[in-house]
């Protein structure tokens, strides 16, 4: 194959696939509304939708069968989407950014941050603000916000650089994982900890409308932040001495995109819960189909992101059904298994 046939698949192979990972993930949350005790067809979903936004007339179904698209999968499919979107560039981004393959959206004790104020929520606070739907989300996005900002203030008084921020990240964690299980032992009843417990585990069951404008609103921000830094993640999965000698301002750079990728993770587990191995499994195998050029990675990321949380999430009320199985449970069943054939692979490679 010559250098120029090479050059036009590299121009056209980025947007054929991200094309195919968009439509993939539109035919996935199409798809998985379907599933579910209530039967209902693809177009079905598509004529409910349309007539929401003002397309067509009234569907042909019935009122149950349209409340349960509009009411509850749909707002439930997209945010899972936007979820798994958030998670895995929030993982992507931190893996370059601090140089790290183990890195991940919790690395920075957001997630225990954001356990510790959904608890806070649920023993201490009035049930009148606890019953809204802000309550648990508010106390979440309040924890984990509070723990970024003692991560990077211990960072920072020890010196800073990437290896303080990670330790700092892993003192956090452990400190505020403390606090949650001191908090639900002694605070909190057997129906409470079996509520806190399971949105601990990650869930979206209870998914409305509002969630997903506020965690659209924040991932599209945070994904086009990304996109614009992508030159910038280039250069830092070679050092930031590298990048500071391409022109690029590594401190302002490290600053917003650790802000970022905080929000992004604060915004995702306050409306989830805790779901792992998203952010840490996805960009390995992201990188193994589109090469790792970030401005292929990151949209193929988003979208491959989608795609998994939107069908881990679809198993996850189906398989067992009445039963609801945490998300946060599969995504580690199927996330260890690829992590190990990765390390496997990894080392087939480098030996």
């Amino acid at each position: 194959m010559t250098w120029r046939k090479r050059a036009t698949r590299g121009r056209i192979g980025p947007w054929l696939i991200g094309l195919a990972a968009l439509l993939a993930l539109a035919l996935s949350i199409a798809v998985s509304i379907t599933l579910g005790p209530v039967p209902i067809g693809v177009g079905d979903v598509l004529h409910v939708v349309t007539h929401h936004v003002g397309l067509t007339g009234p569907p042909e179904v019935s009122r149950i069968a349209a409340a349960t698209v509009w009411e509850l999968r749909l707002p439930r499919a997209l945010l899972a989407a936007l979820c798994g979107t958030g998670l895995a560039v929030c993982g992507l981004v931190l893996q370059a950014l601090l140089r790290n393959p183990l890195a991940d959206p919790y690395l920075l004790g957001v997630s225990s941050g954001a356990s510790t104020g959904a608890v806070v929520m649920v023993v201490f606070a009035p049930a009148t603000l606890l019953g809204s739907p802000a309550g648990l989300s508010a106390g979440a996005f309040a924890g984990a916000v509070l723990a970024f900002v003692v991560v990077m203030a211990l960072a920072h008084l020890a010196g800073g650089g990437n290896h303080r921020i990670i330790l700092a990240g892993v003192a956090v964690t452990q400190l505020f994982s403390a606090l949650t299980s001191f908090l639900i032992m002694v605070a909190a009843d057997a129906n409470t900890t079996r509520g806190v417990l399971f949105w601990l585990l990650g869930s979206l069951a209870s998914s409305t409308w509002d969630d997903v404008a506020v965690a659209g609103a924040v991932v599209i921000v945070g994904v086009l932040v990304a996109l614009f830094q992508a030159t910038a993640l280039n250069a830092f999965t070679f050092g930031a001495e590298q990048a500071s000698t391409l022109g690029i301002d590594v401190r302002r750079v490290r600053i917003v995109l650790l802000g970022v990728t905080a929000a992004l993770t604060a915004t995702v587990v306050s409306q989830s819960g805790a779901i792992g191995f998203v952010g840490l499994v996805l960009p390995h195998l992201t990188r193994l189909l589109v090469g790792v050029s970030h401005r292929r990675l990151i949209p193929a990321t988003a979208m491959l992101g989608g795609i998994f949380l939107v069908w881990v999430d679809t198993a996850g009320r189906t398989v067992a059904a009445p039963t609801e199985i945490p998300v946060g449970v599969i995504t580690a069943l199927i996330g260890v298994p690829i992590f190990a054939a990765l390390l496997l692979r990894n080392r087939s490679v480098t030996s």
